[in-house]
């Protein structure tokens, strides 16, 4: 039974977390209200009057507590449906990530189950770097987890008068590496940075100026915008 995800699952997610939670909350904002429906042959997800392009990633259940990945679902495996979900697991093999390639994951050990799971779906998603992920129940005991993929849902752009609460953010989801979370962040937006000693310095695309420290512990101790806090 696993009881902790692994170092190299961890540091992935980590490498996602900041732009991946300020993604989700532009997921949240573009959903419209209303019950939803979904044809798997046809990739298609409906909630209220809009309707996207979708891949399952997997499924949570939550009475056995554990995981299915989509492409190792026997109605799933080897359709479109599941093609993202088979990225993943190919990303997995390419870099000994077992949470990646392991068909299903016994969750019942973890502190937070249903937060293991919702893990394991953000941490799909960042590495299919697709626009969040929609997490709903299916029926009794089971919640489905979809990754649109659909150029319909907007992308959550690098804000600099933001960018201090996205970086603290992204870096409190799992508290394991905030380095990670930082360099990840700029990475997805392809903005470079140089690392110096507990300091990590880059050049916003409008010119700004930032600089984010380090505390004795790793932690973020300051995010500094064009000379100011």
């Amino acid at each position: 039974m696993i009881m902790r995800f692994s170092e190299e699952f961890l540091s992935e997610t980590e490498h996602h977390a900041a732009w991946g939670a300020a993604q989700l909350e532009t997921l949240t904002s573009f959903l419209p209200e209303g019950p939803w429906t979904a044809d798997l042959e046809a990739c298609l997800y409906r909630q209220g009057d809009l309707t996207l392009r979708v891949s399952v990633l997997g499924t949570y259940d939550t009475d056995e507590q554990s995981w299915m990945w989509g492409w190792a679902n026997p109605g799933l495996r080897g359709t479109e449906a599941v093609a993202l979900a088979s990225a993943v697991e190919r990303y997995g093999r390419a870099r000994g990530i077992a949470e990646f390639t392991a068909e299903t994951l016994d969750l019942s050990g973890f502190p937070d189950p249903r937060f293991a799971a919702e893990t394991l779906a953000f941490a799909g998603m960042g590495v299919a770097e697709t626009p969040g992920y929609i997490g709903v129940e299916a029926g009794p005991g089971t919640r489905v987890y979809f990754l649109p993929d659909d150029p319909q849902v907007p992308r959550a752009p690098l804000d600099p008068i933001t960018l201090p609460r996205t970086l603290i953010t992204g870096a409190s989801l799992l508290g394991h590496a905030p380095r990670h979370v930082v360099t990840g962040y700029f990475d997805h937006h392809g903005v470079p940075v140089h690392e110096a000693g507990d300091r990590i310095t880059a050049e916003l695309p409008e010119g700004v100026p930032v600089r984010i420290a380090f505390d004795a512990l790793g932690r973020i101790a300051e995010v500094s915008l064009a000379g100011r806090p």
